[in-house]
C-alpha cells in the first residue's frame, strides 16, 4: 500500500490537445483518447511515466505540454 509521502512525490504532467484529430491516423487519434483528451483544448493531467512521454511524443504534433 503506498503511503501519503509516496504519491505525493509522484511527478505529473499536464497536456493540451491543440490541434485536431481529424485526417490523422487511426493510430494516432487511439493515442490522443489514451491520453484522456477529446476535444480541442481539453486538458489532461497524467503521471510522469515512461508509457505516458512516449504517447505524447508519437503525437507531440497534436499536443502542448503544460
Amino acid at each position: 500500500m503506498a503511503t501519503k509521502e509516496a504519491t505525493a512525490t509522484k511527478s505529473t504532467v499536464s497536456i493540451k490537445l491543440v490541434r485536431s484529430i481529424n485526417g490523422t491516423r487511426e493510430s494516432h487519434r487511439a493515442t490522443v483518447r489514451g491520453l484522456g483528451l477529446r476535444k480541442l483544448n481539453s486538458e489532461s493531467t497524467l503521471e510522469d511515466t515512461p508509457a505516458v512521454r512516449g504517447m505524447i511524443n508519437k503525437v507531440s504534433y497534436l499536443v502542448k505540454v503544460l
